[in-house]
């Protein structure tokens, strides 16, 4: 049985096989065509609130001919009046597969661990690899000659992430940069480089640390393909909002930084968006900004995921 946990969790092979049903997908959307998860229902369990996250994957499910079936903290007794293992077993009996968007990594690959259905990582504040699968396939819709590699496109191209790099999203990159064949550069203060839960994860995976990390964001851009950016306060760290603004301010992605960029260079931001904080205005509004091609491509890259780990052709 398979998981989806973390971005390495598919071999090149399934990476390869995910974009082309994405693709697929996307290009098909509206028409009569397989449903592999005809019969099936998915929970979704989200200790976290969420707009694309829970909208893709309800959609998605009921486009392949599942059923979701949505469950926030408050429906269940997930690690309150049960054991994580015990809510996985029983959920195993009950549904074809789980959806979980939380806190602590750790959960979620217990729930794993512990049931027999699969399991697909929606977010942890250690990764989040649904997200970033759908922004490499944005990326290379992009760079991909028509008809192209997909998986091929991203090779040798550089991505350079700004501003708290020690969080989820700056790890879910390093992670994917490193099984795409990207190379990722990194800009942030002191402080907030990436920790050592990342590095170990590389190290336990045989990966060297190819990520360059530096204080200066216009090295961090020089020569990237990509720049991307997310916002400066995630959900549990509202009490540090001020001093995390303050020291974050420099690396904001302003006109004149983007500029810094290839002059063919995309922007991305997972959403939502602060304008005015980490970014401006200006550039999310640039033409070569895909924000909302990589919102949408949540929906085809997941429901590519999900129809993989059934078992649907």
């Amino acid at each position: 049985m398979k998981h989806f946990l973390k971005e390495t969790d598919f071999g090149v092979r399934e990476l390869a096989e995910v974009f082309a049903r994405a693709r697929t997908f996307k290009r098909e959307r509206g028409r009569s065509g397989a449903q592999p998860l005809a019969g099936q229902s998915w929970a979704m369990i989200f200790s976290k609130s969420s707009t694309r996250t829970r909208v893709s994957f309800e959609v998605g499910i009921h486009e392949l001919g599942g059923r979701p079936l949505f469950l926030n903290k408050n429906d269940i007794q997930l690690g309150r009046g049960e054991t994580i293992e015990d809510s996985a077993r029983v959920l195993s009996r009950f549904i074809h597969g789980l959806i979980v968007r939380t806190y602590a990594h750790a959960d979620v690959e217990r729930l794993a661990a512990a049931g027999s259905v699969p399991v697909i990582n929606a977010l942890t504040d250690f990764l989040h690899p649904c997200q970033i699968y759908s922004d490499a396939f944005t990326a290379a819709e992009r760079w991909a000659a028509p008809g192209g590699d997909l998986v091929a496109a991203l090779k040798g191209r550089k991505i350079a992430f700004l501003g708290d790099t020690g969080f989820n999203m700056a790890n879910s990159w390093i992670l994917g940069a490193s099984h795409f064949g990207m190379k990722i550069s990194l800009g942030g203060p002191k402080g907030f480089e990436p920790g050592p839960e990342i590095r170990a994860l590389l190290k336990s995976e045989g990966r060297t640390e190819e990520f360059q990390f530096t204080t200066d964001p216009y090295e961090a851009v020089a020569g990237a393909d990509l720049v991307y950016t997310d916002v400066w306060t995630s959900m549990g760290q509202e009490a540090e909002a001020a001093k995390r603004l303050a020291l974050l301010k420099p690396y904001a992605i302003t006109a004149k930084l983007f500029a810094a960029a290839k002059p063919d260079a995309l922007f991305m931001h997972c959403l939502p968006a602060h304008p005015g904080e980490e970014v401006e205005q200006a550039v999310l509004d640039n033409p070569r900004s895909v924000i909302f091609d990589e919102a949408e491509n949540r929906l085809h890259v997941q429901k590519a995921i999900l129809s993989l780990l059934a078992g649907g052709k």
